[in-house]
């Protein structure tokens, strides 16, 4: 059997994991032949491929990024683009699938499987906002890094008697905004699914100052001021009809200081989240998806994603994984309010 392998979406933590799971399963103990398709989904719609054996995934275990590159290449808006896919597939010999992405590189995959293509899909995020399983890897990653930053932004701020907004990635959930603030001890987290109120946020800042401490809030890039609209960079549309959102970390941080008369500083993490090495749970979990992965294949149980619930990886419809994104529920979220002000 020869299985084609892609990555598709934004990079993140453990892909290479993933990879490498799935190849070293997949010769040593199948012997299965494979095909690395280059760039998302651009890969098998444009032909571009990549060797991809037991001397390519060597060493990559602890690397960030992925070997195989990635894009946010839609193949479903571009007309002939499933013929294009599936006629690709069938010029390079490839049996099955093993597409690694989050919601919309897996939405395609979806769509593909419809079409007759057979996949398996390994789920990828950052935001962890995919719904058919408990986490994702990358996530850990993500809120490491970012509750490291935190760690250090409280010295300075204490230092200075200033206010400093710290932005995460999180378009349409918390996670990461969540989990970082109470690691790094925020005084406020603002996520996508409740929307906030400024003068509550500057009566947090203004509760910390008279404690004697300087304010450090949490805010998620889809952060929703209660009587305005999500901050964005510019109006243009990705592929997958996403619109580029960037600026609420310094939204936040000018509208604290006009309304506290305090100084106020934003700290925007943006891709060093998703950069760099995996951590140990990222690259355990990731090897686990990729072997669970290969291991439908040669079932050819395809149409499924791996998933991780409780302790134990399982397969799940697809569906399952891009029908409803995962969000931060009300009651998580008003349990951490303790910590507010």
């Amino acid at each position: 059997m020869r299985v084609g392998v892609l990555t598709g979406g934004g990079d993140c933590p453990g892909l290479n994991a993933v990879i490498r799971a799935v190849v070293r399963k997949g010769v040593t103990e199948y012997g299965y032949e494979f095909v690395g398709f280059r760039d998302g989904w651009k890969g098998p719609l444009e032909g571009l491929t990549t060797d991809l054996g037991i001397t390519q995934v060597r060493g990559i275990l602890p690397r960030g990024g992925t070997i195989l590159g990635s894009s946010r290449t839609n193949p479903i808006k571009i007309e002939g683009g499933v013929e294009a896919i599936k006629a690709n597939l069938a010029a390079q010999g490839v049996d099955a699938l093993i597409a690694i992405g989050g919601e919309d590189t897996l939405g395609v995959a979806t769509a593909l499987h419809d079409h007759g293509v057979p996949v398996v899909g390994v789920p990828k995020t950052i935001d962890n906002d995919l719904s058919g399983t408990d986490y994702t890897f990358g996530f850990d990653t993500a809120v490491t890094i970012a509750s490291e930053a935190i760690d250090r932004l409280h010295t300075t701020a204490e230092s200075h008697h200033r206010i400093l907004v710290v932005e995460v990635m999180g378009r349409h959930a918390g996670w990461i905004a969540l989990h970082s603030g109470v690691s790094g001890g925020a005084n406020g987290i603002l996520i996508p699914e409740v929307p906030f109120d400024l003068d509550e946020v500057a009566g947090w800042v203004e509760s910390r100052f008279r404690s004697h401490y300087a304010p450090i809030l949490v805010v998620s890039e889809g952060a929703l001021p209660a009587d305005g609209d999500l901050i964005t960079k510019d109006q243009t549309l990705d592929a997958f009809g996403h619109v580029r959102l960037s600026g609420i970390g310094d939204w936040l941080a000018s509208g604290l200081e006009a309304k506290t008369g305090k100084e106020a500083r934003a700290s925007v993490l943006g891709h060093i989240q998703r950069g760099g090495t995996p951590t140990a749970f990222d690259r355990v979990l990731a090897t686990r998806f990729g072997l669970q992965a290969i291991d439908s294949i040669h079932d050819k149980q395809y149409g499924i994603m791996v998933a991780l619930r409780g302790t134990d990886i399982v397969r799940v419809p697809l569906i399952e994984g891009t029908g409803v994104l995962k969000t931060v529920p009300a009651e998580r979220y008003d349990e951490v309010r303790t910590f507010f002000g």
